[in-house]
């Protein structure tokens, strides 16, 4: 194994030259960073939030709360779909999973059930029904999610949200924010840099629900005399507490929304510009049209913002949003929308802010323990093994953390007081293969073997060791990156960069420059030998 191959002084050379421009930027302030010529690279570490400050929340997914609107959801629909099949019903009423629906003519039962049949395959995912009809006796029909369903709402949920958390985020300009799961319902949050931790809640905790819902103004005298709300219709209000009628039937959601903007009435006051995709451009075409002359209603997370007169068919698929908006007010509402509705709400279970000078602090003595570090497997080295084959370890170790800067800084990883703990032990690990190496060296000239044998034997045999030790700690790092969160995966992910960079630096790097030394002193005797 030891001589000088083109291919191995060419892969060290271009190793060096890569790392070193890709962890060049890091030396750099933001301004000289992105003033570089546009073929250099520019990423730098991200610090993580223990290292720069930053907000970190704990959030709880509400499972059981988005269950109970799907169900108040399949109930409204059983009822307008039996209303349109002119099937007279006694009632619909809520039980754990699903709606029982009571018939007030069996004659009509078979038509009931075919058309909630219906539903239920119109509702279907993939060929999966998720909801099932079935007889429970000659008047009555239950209306039901399936347990499967029902079991994998939690995770549905925790898998969007987090995606809807991250929309929203990023719309602050928190970089690289960790937005993990931590159990089966809870989110946790970490924004370096993010000092208004009350800004960050607010816009996380917001659902963001927009519904387009008919007024009840058929009903609107009737309620407002005696009180009765109708089973079809709701009580909401205005930011003022001014209640409407609202009838329970979403003509159009933000699901079918693609973009909101800042926009403005025709009084120039701030406004929220919407447009709608194609299926929900052709659903409100065809409700605007059918109502025409009568009033409607724009819900965010159950607060009415307007409620105009229907004019005329809309039916272009965008319209907007009048109310008592500031621009500020506006642009936070846009962000929101445009980053996709929540679809259970989320309960604040910890807040902790982490300050900018304790960060620093950090940082500071993250480094200064790695500088220690460093300086102990130096004066280590150099003691056991000489200037030349310790100096050759130590040439090593610098590449070593070089490669790590540069993987880190081109993937974007986030550097965390941990992974600084995972750079430490990734040095201990590459001079260990050195030492593994040296000693089977000694070892083999001991035993009256020729320098070049005693050094080719010494990478030969100890390179199953160190395979199989390095092999060993790649399989904990991933085990802690795919089931850890946080900090343990920021440790982890340094360490897996930390495996690959110290094979290559402790093997590659003493490989060559071993070789060009046999070359040049052609030495009678191994120094490490005496």
């Amino acid at each position: 194994m030891i001589q000088l191959s083109r291919w191995k002084t060419t892969l060290v050379a271009l190793a060096l030259v890569v790392s070193a421009l890709l962890a060049y930027p890091n030396i750099l302030s933001p301004q000289q960073r992105a003033s570089l010529p546009g073929w250099l690279p520019k990423n730098a570490l991200n610090l993580g939030l223990d290292l720069q400050g930053g907000s970190y929340l704990l959030l709880e997914v509400d499972v059981p709360a988005m269950r109970e609107k799907r169900i108040t959801n399949m109930a409204e629909d059983v009822r307008v779909a039996l209303r349109e099949a002119r099937v007279n019903i006694n009632g619909v009423q809520r039980e754990a999973g699903g709606v029982v629906v009571s018939i007030a003519d069996p004659a009509q039962f078979d038509l009931a059930l075919t058309t909630i049949r219906g539903l239920a395959q119109a509702g279907a995912s993939n060929g999966v029904a998720e909801r099932t009809a079935s007889r429970l006796s000659d008047n009555r029909i239950r209306y039901a999610f399936t347990d499967q369903a029902l079991n994998g709402m939690g995770a549905t949920a925790v898998d969007q949200s987090i995606e809807v958390v991250r929309r929203r985020i990023d719309s602050l300009g928190t970089r690289e924010p960790s937005i993990t799961r931590q159990g089966t319902d809870r989110i946790v949050v970490q924004a370096p840099g993010e000092s208004d931790p009350a800004q960050l809640e607010r816009v996380i905790g917001q659902t963001a629900q927009l519904t387009f819902q008919m007024v009840d103004s058929e009903n609107m005298a009737n309620w407002q005399q005696t009180g009765l709300v109708p089973p079809d219709a709701e009580v909401l209000q205005d930011e003022l507490g001014v209640p409407y009628l609202i009838k329970k039937r979403i003509l159009v959601s933000g699901e079918n929304l693609t973009r909101a903007s800042v926009d403005s009435d025709q009084s120039g006051r701030p406004a929220i510009g919407f447009r709608f995709d194609g299926q929900g451009a052709r659903r409100f075409g065809e409700a605007t049209a059918a109502n025409i002359g009568k009033p409607f209603a724009i819900i965010l997370d159950g607060k009415v913002i307007s409620a105009p007169n229907i004019k005329s068919a809309i039916t272009g698929g965008s319209g907007i949003i009048e109310g008592q908006f500031t621009i500020a007010e506006a642009s936070e509402m846009v962000n929101l929308l445009n980053g996709g509705a929540l679809p259970a709400p989320l309960k604040v279970e910890e807040r902790r802010t982490v300050s900018a000078e304790l960060g620093a602090d950090a940082v500071a003595k993250g480094g200064l323990s790695t500088a220690i570090g460093f300086v102990i497997i130096v004066v280590f080295m150099i003691a056991a093994y000489g200037f030349l084959f310790g100096g050759i370890s130590v040439l090593g170790l610098l590449l070593n953390g070089l490669m790590i800067v540069a993987a880190m800084s081109l993937t974007q990883a986030t550097l965390t007081l941990p992974g600084i703990a995972g750079l430490i032990l990734t040095f201990a690990v590459a001079v260990d293969a050195n030492v593994l190496i040296y000693e089977r060296m000694r070892d083999e000239a001991r035993a009256g073997r020729s320098v070049v044998a005693s050094m080719d034997a010494g990478f030969n045999k100890a390179m199953g060791t160190i395979v199989d030790a390095n092999l060993t700690t790649l399989v904990a790092a991933i085990i802690m990156f795919i089931f850890g969160a946080g900090p343990v995966r920021g440790f982890a992910w340094t360490l897996t960069i930390g495996v690959f960079t110290s094979m290559f630096s402790s093997v590659m790097v003493a490989q060559v420059l071993l070789a060009y030394w046999l070359k040049l002193a052609k030495p009678k005797k191994l120094p490490i030998a005496e």
